[in-house]
């Protein structure tokens, strides 16, 4: 059988093909069905979401972004004159951390050990390093790499989706807390580009607002912060950020 060369165009092509399925499958169907009650849906979220080694968002998503949504204490809310590039990095580490130490209070909750069996974080970091492991050892240093591409890929993709969901929308504290999280504290679009290529997410307002809710089904909220353009472009637009600033910083205001 004939296989792609090594770092040709047609390797990074099916890399960037890879990565696309990664993100808008694996990861995004992955977010809506870690919110489900069902143990079996919870399951094939954490797989689709392995195949990004991203699987630390649930713990992370469900635990922490849901309740520190639009506040300086999620990682998952870019602040205002925050580069997507800055975003992507302190989101995804940060996140990762976060994942850990909710855990460690979940199972201490319990009444067991930091690090028990029963800490999922445990669970998901062994599973990585068995699939990285699995793939170097029966495809080969070649797919190895191209795996952790398409992985990144992946969850740049996703931290794009993440920055351009909440970009600088703040709750407002009262005394020592925050006002609940409604419909003004995420960016909603309606437009059909960004819903068909996100399964419906673009409708974020509705989703936070009741997060076990299924995309399908997801409403649109036109009193929240309305994107001028789809996902797509608005991602695009990210990646240029003098262009960004310009634009978003003026819908803040």
């Amino acid at each position: 059988m004939k296989t792609t060369e090594f770092l040709s165009l047609a390797y990074f092509g099916k890399i960037t093909a890879m990565g696309l399925s990664c993100g808008i499958i694996g990861l995004n169907i992955g977010h809506e069905l870690g919110h489900k009650n069902n143990r079996f849906y919870q399951l094939l979220g954490e797989l689709l979401l392995l195949s990004s080694l991203n699987s630390h968002f649930l713990p992370y998503h469900n635990a922490g972004h849901h309740y520190l949504v639009a506040t300086p204490e999620d990682p998952a809310t870019a602040r205002k004159n925050e580069s997507v590039y800055q975003f992507w990095v302190r989101s995804h580490f940060s996140s990762y951390l976060l994942a850990w130490q909710l855990e460690i209070k979940r199972v201490r909750r319990l009444g067991k050990k930091s690090l028990c069996p029963g800490n999922r974080m445990i669970f998901y970091s062994i599973s990585n390093i068995i699939l990285l492991n699995a793939i170097y050892l029966y495809f080969g240093f070649e797919s190895f790499i191209a795996f952790l591409g398409a992985a990144l890929f992946g969850i740049l993709l996703l931290e794009t989706v993440n920055y351009i969901e909440h970009y600088g929308l703040l709750r407002k504290k009262i005394g020592e807390n925050y006002e609940r999280p409604n419909v003004m504290h995420s960016w909603n679009s309606d437009h059909p580009s960004g819903q068909l290529l996100l399964f419906n997410l673009s409708r974020h307002s509705d989703h936070h607002k009741n997060g076990s809710k299924k995309y399908q089904i997801l409403n649109s909220h036109p009193e929240s912060p309305q994107l001028p353009t789809g996902y797509p472009g608005m991602m695009l637009l990210a990646l240029i950020p003098p262009l960004w600033f310009r634009y978003m910083n003026k819908k803040l205001s």
